[in-house]
């Protein structure tokens, strides 16, 4: 017979929690090969618009905060995170976020004629890309890359 102590209580009410919002993005990956090197730009996290496909999401969000044009070559891989935020009341909210990466080759452009939304933006070696990456999963999409490209 259990002991009063070891039977779990009985919670009056569930723990409120802040509502769900799931969002989605795309971004990339953007590549040069220069003198036998490549160069890499992780960029562009942003919404998918109403009735745009991932890929021209990524493409357009791309050339907006880097100003490069580049084409989709094919999917880098996922990643995926929670955050939270306030809403336009101060209300918390719980936010999970997915967001799509492509490969992406360079096809032109350059820094100086993106917007302003990001402090500044470079080429990157994967090595250099792979350190600066803040988190583990975007490390882990540079990984990916240099494996598709070792076969490019």
């Amino acid at each position: 017979m259990a002991r009063p102590v070891d039977r779990p209580r009985r919670l009056k009410a569930p723990a409120a929690r802040p509502p769900l919002e799931r969002e989605f993005s795309a971004g990339g990956l953007v590549y040069r090969r220069r003198r036998g090197e490549v160069a890499v730009v992780l960029a562009a996290r942003r919404h998918v618009e109403p009735g745009e496909s991932s890929k021209a999401a990524a493409v357009r969000e791309v050339r907006e905060e880097t100003g490069l044009e580049a084409e989709v070559e094919q999917p880098l891989g996922d990643v995926t995170y929670w955050f939270a935020r306030r809403d336009a009341e101060g209300r918390p909210r719980r936010v999970w976020k997915r967001v799509r990466f492509f490969l992406m080759r360079w096809r032109g452009g350059r820094f100086g004629d993106r917007d302003r939304e990001m402090d500044a933006v470079r080429w990157f070696s994967l090595d250099e890309a792979e350190q600066a990456a803040a988190f583990e999963n975007e490390r882990a999409l540079v990984r990916r890359a240099r494996t598709l490209l070792a076969g490019v």
